[in-house]
C-alpha cells in the first residue's frame, strides 16, 4: 500500500468559483445559493410568477389553454450563470457541464419527490442528432435516472419531423415547427412518465410531445427541465 495518499491531486472544485470542495456536491454553497433559483412559478408550465401570484395559481396561458402535459418542473430561470452553461454543454459538447446541470435538476427533483415510473429524453431529430453529435437531453436523463433511482428509456418516443431552429422562433412559430413532430414507438409505457430536456422557452416542445405520449395512453406527464425561460421583460 502506498505510505502516502493521493486525494489532494484529485480534489474537485467548485465549476463557478474553483473553491475547493469538501463533498460530494457539484457547487460550493454560496454558489449554489447564487444560482437563478425558481422559486414561485406556475405548476402548470414552470413559469414564473410575480410575487404577489397566490401560491399554485396557474399562469394566464395556462388557463386560457392547458397544455396536454400534467405538471412542468424546473429549479432555475433561465438566465446567468445557468445560461452559459447550458450553452456551453449544449452547443460545445461541454459535457462536464452537463453532468453538473444533471445534479443540479436531480438534487431539485429529489427534494420534492419524483412520483413517476419512467424518464424519457426529449428526442432530436436525427439529422440534428448527427449535427451536434449527442442528445442533450440523454445525458441530463442518466444522471437524474441514477441519482432519483428511476429507470429511463431512449426507444419509446423519437421525432421525425425535422423542424426549423427553435432558438429564435417566438410561440406561435415554435407550436408549427412541431405540430405531429413525435411519434411513439409501439412498445408498452407506464401510466406516469417524465420528459427530460434542459430548457423550457415556449413549451411548444413540450406540448407537442406530451401530446403524443397521451394519445399513446400515457395517462399522467411531466416536463423536467433544468431551467425555464420567463416571459420577454420579466427577467
Amino acid at each position: 500500500m502506498c505510505a502516502f495518499s493521493i486525494q489532494p491531486l484529485l480534489q474537485q472544485r467548485c465549476r463557478l468559483c474553483h473553491a475547493a470542495l469538501h463533498d460530494a456536491q457539484p457547487l460550493c454553497e454560496r454558489c449554489y445559493r447564487a444560482l437563478p433559483h425558481l422559486a414561485h412559478a406556475c405548476p402548470g408550465c414552470a413559469l414564473p410568477l410575480d410575487a404577489r401570484t397566490p401560491p399554485g395559481s396557474l399562469c394566464g396561458e395556462c388557463l386560457a389553454d392547458p397544455p396536454p402535459f400534467d405538471r412542468a418542473r424546473a429549479p432555475f430561470r433561465y438566465r446567468a450563470p445557468l445560461n452559459d452553461l447550458v450553452s456551453h454543454f449544449k452547443y460545445h459538447r461541454g459535457l462536464s457541464d452537463g453532468r453538473l446541470l444533471g445534479e443540479l435538476l436531480a438534487r431539485h427533483i429529489a427534494h420534492e419527490g419524483a412520483g413517476v415510473d419512467l424518464l424519457l429524453p426529449m428526442p432530436l431529430h436525427p439529422g440534428r442528432l448527427r449535427e451536434r453529435g449527442f442528445n442533450q437531453a440523454a445525458e441530463l436523463v442518466r444522471v437524474v435516472s441514477r441519482v432519483c433511482g428511476i429507470p429511463w428509456r431512449s426507444d419509446r418516443l423519437s421525432r421525425d419531423k425535422p423542424g426549423a431552429s427553435q432558438r429564435e422562433a417566438n410561440r406561435k412559430a415554435r407550436l408549427r415547427n412541431v405540430r405531429s413532430a413525435f411519434h411513439c414507438a409501439a412498445k408498452p409505457l407506464p401510466a406516469r412518465v417524465a420528459l427530460i430536456d434542459d430548457v423550457i422557452t415556449t413549451g411548444a416542445t413540450a406540448r407537442a410531445a406530451a401530446l403524443c405520449l397521451k394519445q399513446a395512453g400515457v395517462g399522467w406527464v411531466e416536463i423536467w427541465a433544468v431551467a425555464r425561460t420567463p416571459r420577454p421583460g420579466d427577467g
